[in-house]
Parts: C-alpha cells; structure tokens; sequence
C-alpha cells in the first residue's frame, strides 16, 4: 500500500484528490493547520479511510517531521492562499503560504533518509501566464478541435509549457516563486518533482468567494425567493408589473410579487474576462498520473477551450429557465482586480500525449452541476429549518 500526504486536503482539489486516491487503494494523510472552527466538511464523508494530522506549511520544522515521521511515497501541495483578489490585500500571507509552503516541503523531501523513493506534486497556476499568450504552435501545440471559439484572431491565442510566464498579481508571482523552485530542485538535488499548469477548474465543492461558485449559490438562494417558481415567466402580469415598478425604486433588488420583500441582485466585476474552466475532479486525475512517471515534467492542465463569464451565466441561468439575465446582475467595481487577465486558453495537447489524459466534464456540464448542487442544497437547508 502506498502512502500519500496531501497538503491543502481540505481544499476542493484535496477531497477530490483524497477520493482517487482511497479508489486506488492508498493510505491517505491529510495536513491540516489548527483552527478552532471545523474546516474537514469536504472531507466528513471519508473520514474513517484517510489520516488527518495538524501541520502548518508555513513551519518548516513541522512540515520535515510530517514527512519524516510518515515516510510518504507521493507528497501533493496544493495548500495556498489561492483567491487571486485576496492577495492582493494579503501579500505577504500569499507569500508565506503559496511559495514558502512549497520550499518547506521541498527541503523537508532534500533533507529526508528517502529523498530518492519520494514523489512530490505541485499545484501550479494559469495565472503565472497573466496576459501572455503564445501565437504560434508550441512544441506540443493546440487541437483546433478542442476550441469552442469560432476561427478568428482570438481562436490563435493559447498557453501552453512554452508561452513566457507575466505574473498580474501577488497570488500569481507566488506561484511562479513556488513552480520555479520545483525546477531548480529538481535539476540540483534529482528530486522527483512536477508541477501541473492547472487552468481553472471548479466543482461543486468550490469555495463561494470565486465567480462560478458565487453565481451558482445565488441562483440556488434566489429559487427559495421566488416562491418555489424559478421561472419567472411563470408570475402574474400583475405580479410582473408591480415588480417592474418596485425595481424602479430600487434597481439593487428584485422583486417577484406584490407582497415580496424583494431579493438582492448578484453583484459581479468583469464579465468579458474569459478562462479555461474544467472540473476539479478530471484535473486531480491528471495530478496523480504525473506522479506515476517514469521522469519528472511539468504539465499544462486545462480544456482547450475558452469561455467568458457572460457565458458561464447564459448557462446558469438557463438551467432554470431564466434566458435573459441583466435585469439580475449588477457590475460592481469593486469587484475588479487591480490587474486582469483577460483571456486565458491552456493547450492540454502534452498532457493528452505524455499523460494520455483528457477531461471527461464538459463546460455545459460543469456549470449545470454546480448550479443543481446548489439548488439542493438550499432545498435541504430549508427543510432543516422547517424541522425546527
């Protein structure tokens, strides 16, 4: 039996990582840093089958004698202050945690008595490339038949291992820190080391602070406003009309009946910005087959196919029957980063090769699913209060 750390278990990618991993019959070790508030709820389901034991990757004595003490076969970090707008109010956390979380384990492997038999994977991120892009094909380059987009000049833009990294925020530099210094180990100490280029992924386990999680929660909050009738076609004129007139006087709130108190709008940034979504559990598939090479190599993860958020709400919403969407969306600039990155498109064409991995969730899918979950859960949630 194998035994795996997962640094970051509690994280969305670290209970889809822990799952595969039990599937394939490995002794599991989840690192998580004290709190005094429960932070295992991804997790409670397969609690029995995995070990959790209290770290911080920011302590690197702790972090060397977890590894010491477990003598882990594969080591996956996916630990880090991973929401983009956060760091830029909390740099120096983003720091400590993103890039000295990743150096700590990577000591802690140099110095250990089996540094040769270790495996260690590293969570990298799309956002290293901020808005580079490459134009011509790369060494692996990109299936035109993995593009959503129609042929023109946007369709030519990608990332791939080759495009040149421009880092548009502390999260991002903190990555590219932590994804060099897997490289430099790597070469200096014949340490077996990858990195995943991991292009954005979500699940219904997304955190709420990120966009496709946010919009999904709201829709699942708002079909508890509309009196059990998502489908707004279905009010009354009448209904509709007093609606209209109560908007008016506050255009923040949406109202579906006479006698409704009315419903916050979802508030959102830049809805032209695009990415390359997938979902979380096709992309921890691809983590554990880079361990299970023969050599160490970083790999982009992603789609091959670029989406903006104005689509990813097309989608949401129409999933409950709502096509015309602006009159329940405000922009708020607040919501907007310092520094965008526009356009994100990763070719996953190394990965399919080396790899032989494809993702398995259409976009469609992804967005359905997380809009659904929600819906249930607001269902249950309402049901536990009607218990009481």
């Amino acid at each position: 039996m194998k035994t795996a750390i997962i640094f970051g278990i509690t994280g969305q990618d670290g209970s889809y990582l822990a799952e595969l991993l039990i599937k394939k019959g490995y002794h599991v070790i989840g690192v998580t840093r004290r709190v005094s508030v429960d932070t295992l709820q991804r997790v409670h389901h397969i609690l029995p089958q995995i070990k959790i034991i209290e770290g911080d990757i920011t302590d690197a004595f702790s972090v060397a004698n977890i590894i010491r003490e477990n003598s882990p076969d594969e080591i996956y970090n996916l630990a880090a202050q991973s929401h983009v707008a956060t760091s830029f109010s909390q740099p120096s956390l983003t720091w400590d945690v993103t890039a000295g979380g990743c150096l700590n384990i990577l000591e802690g492997i140099r110095y250990s008595d089996f540094k040769d038999r270790i495996k260690f994977y590293q969570a990298s991120s799309s956002e290293m490339f901020g808005k580079n892009y490459s134009i011509q094909e790369g060494q692996y380059g990109i299936s035109e038949s993995l593009l959503s987009i129609d042929k023109d000049e946007v369709q030519t833009k990608f990332q791939d291992e080759d495009t040149p990294f421009a880092p548009q925020s502390p999260y991002a530099v903190a990555k590219l820190a932590a994804h060099h210094l897997v490289r430099i180990y790597r070469d200096s100490y014949g340490i077996f080391a990858s990195s995943g280029i991991l292009f954005n992924h979500e699940s219904e386990r997304r955190g709420t602070n990120f966009v496709t999680r946010k919009i999904s929660k709201w829709i699942g909050e708002f079909s508890k406003q509309s009196s059990k009738q998502i489908f707004i076609e279905k009010v009354s004129k009448s209904a509709q009309s007093m609606g209209k007139l109560r908007q008016e006087d506050n255009p923040d709130m949406i109202y579906v009946s006479p006698s409704d108190e009315g419903f916050p709008k979802l508030r959102l940034g830049n809805l032209d910005a695009y990415r390359d979504w997938g979902h979380a559990e096709d992309y921890v598939r691809a983590m554990w087959l880079m361990l299970q090479q023969e050599s160490p190599d970083d790999y982009v993860v992603a789609t091959g196919e670029t989406h903006s958020v104005r689509d990813f709400l097309d989608i949401a919403f129409a999933h409950v029957g709502i096509t015309e969407w602006d009159d329940y969306v405000i922009i708020d600039p607040e919501f907007y980063r310092p520094a965008e990155v526009d356009y994100l498109l990763g070719s996953p064409q190394k990965a399919k090769y080396a790899l032989n991995w494809s993702p398995e969730v259409s976009f469609k899918e992804l967005v359905q699913r997380m809009v659904e979950n929600d819906i249930n859960e607001e269902k249950l949630r309402r049901r536990s209060l009607q218990a009481f």
